[in-house]
């Protein structure tokens, strides 16, 4: 499953492209026109998808900050890089994209929300622990220095730089900057640039979009699963995340412009992603953490060079697969250690006519998820299945995995596709359930963990009425 190292790719100008990363924090795939939101959030990542690539079916690998964020900066799974949990420190000598970009001679940078460094700081993030970035606007845990009109940021040598204004605006405003910046007329940048909205406000369990725009949406669109579900917050709290939406996108707006203006946009390829999704409460006490779509799939948009033509592909892609996309998008070698694939095969024209990364042709009928914090659980979603075993006897928070586990959730997606009806201990089900543990064990492995043992369901024992003890 790992790319080559070959460093040709779809690139075909003499200067490599540009990449960009616009990264998003707790959204849902459902928030955007192109996933049939009907309330107009985000025209202008609809019209990236139009004229570039949609990944229709894109899920985390983890759905929780710090493991997420460590997957999409090395292309492996949270239990590879160790980051299996929040609060953990990506190790040090990681490959890493920056590092990548970095020696193929690319200007890096970062702005904004990191959550890569432990919890030994809030703030500042010393150097060694940036993955190889050079130029550096960003905090470890944005959410503790910031609020929706009060930005702190540091600097490559730990320096506050205070921002007015909306926060999304600020890190807009910081990218631009860097957009802007001078340099060699044959270097190209790569910048992450990672919000964190429409993540909720920690301090107060709020969703603070900018003045006026929860208005716009107080009657929201809700999506099916959360009103067949009931109860959580997001009655309360669905008009401030579509307003959070709202400003990313026209944040996202005014980015493109800038790349247009300087002539770049079609020398630019652009990510946008997001973290994991959100369920507000409505599948355990927190926002994501859970097995359920709404915690695991995310919108992912891809446009550049290779990467055009209004493509909508309806594989299963995991976020182990866009670090190798985007560097043989810019003709970068993908380090052996990434587990993921690049998507380029996928789309018409954008193997560059190299014969795709040298892998099997054949993509993965599933994609593999991890659980931690809420449970220790790992699980595959298909294109019919969502299947997840969980480890009864482990530490949710201390245990990066376990030795054995067990059925826990099967949803059937074709008939539930709002994973109502947990089906796992129905023995109608037995057989699915028997070849779905054997391909979970298999990608286990796969991902670099020791083999596990899967067991069947076991129900909870009756209780006794105290009478016949």
């Amino acid at each position: 499953m790992t790319p080559s190292a070959s460093p040709s790719g779809p690139a075909t100008s003499t200067r490599r492209p540009n990449v960009l990363v616009f990264f998003t924090d707790q959204q849902r795939w459902d928030t955007t026109g192109l996933h049939g939101n009907p309330l107009g959030l985000t025209p202008v990542l609809d019209r990236l998808a139009a004229e570039g690539v949609s990944v229709d079916r894109s899920f985390t690998c983890q759905p929780v900050c710090a493991p997420s964020r460590a997957s999409l900066q090395t292309g492996q799974y949270p239990t590879t890089t160790g980051v299996f949990r929040n609060g953990l420190s990506l190790p040090r000598d990681t490959p890493s994209l920056a590092r990548s970009f970095r020696d193929a001679g690319y200007a890096t940078g970062y702005i904004g929300k990191w959550h890569l460094a432990g919890d030994h700081t809030s703030g500042p993030v010393p150097e060694e622990d940036r993955a190889g970035y050079d130029h550096w606007l960003a905090a470890n845990l944005l959410e503790f220095t910031s609020d929706a009109y009060e930005t702190t940021l540091y600097d490559g040598d730990g320096a506050p730089h205070r921002f007015e204004g909306y926060r999304a605006d600020a890190l807009g405003t910081a990218a631009i900057d860097f957009i802007d910046r001078d340099r060699d007329e044959d270097r190209p940048f790569f910048l992450f640039l990672s919000f964190l909205e429409p993540h909720h406000q920690n301090s107060r369990d709020d969703y603070p979009a900018p003045t006026g725009y929860s208005d716009r949406y107080a009657t929201p669109w809700v999506p099916s699963d959360l009103a067949a579900l009931g109860g959580g917050n997001w009655a309360e709290h669905l008009p401030g995340y579509y307003g959070m939406v709202r400003r990313l996108d026209e944040v996202l707006g005014r980015v493109v412009s800038a790349l247009e203006r300087r002539g770049e946009l079609d020398e630019t390829v652009i990510l946008f992603t997001s973290d994991h999704g959100c369920h507000f409460k409505t599948r355990n006490d927190e926002y994501k953490r859970s097995v359920h779509d709404a915690s695991l799939r995310v919108p992912t948009v891809l446009r550049g060079p290779g990467l055009r033509g209004g493509v909508r592909l309806p594989e299963l892609v995991s976020h182990v697969d866009l670090p190798p996309t985007l560097l043989r998008a810019a003709g970068v070698p993908v380090p052996q250690e990434m587990q993921g694939r690049s998507l380029l095969p996928l789309v018409p024209g954008g193997d560059g006519g190299h014969g795709g990364d040298g892998e099997d042709t054949e993509w993965p009928r599933e994609v593999l998820f991890q659980i931690s914090e809420s449970e220790v659980g790992r699980g595959l979603r298909t294109d019919r299945w969502k299947y997840a075993a969980t480890a009864p006897d482990a530490d949710a928070w201390n245990d990066p995995r376990a030795e054995r586990y067990q059925d826990a959730y099967l949803y059937d997606l074709r008939s539930d596709p709002d994973e109502l009806m947990n089906l796992v201990a129905d023995p109608a089900y037995g057989h699915v359930l028997e070849e779905l543990r054997q391909r979970l064990v298999r990608r286990i492995v796969d991902s670099g963990e020791p083999r596990p043992t899967v067991t069947a369901h076991e129900p909870a024992p009756k209780a006794v009425p105290e009478d016949t003890v």
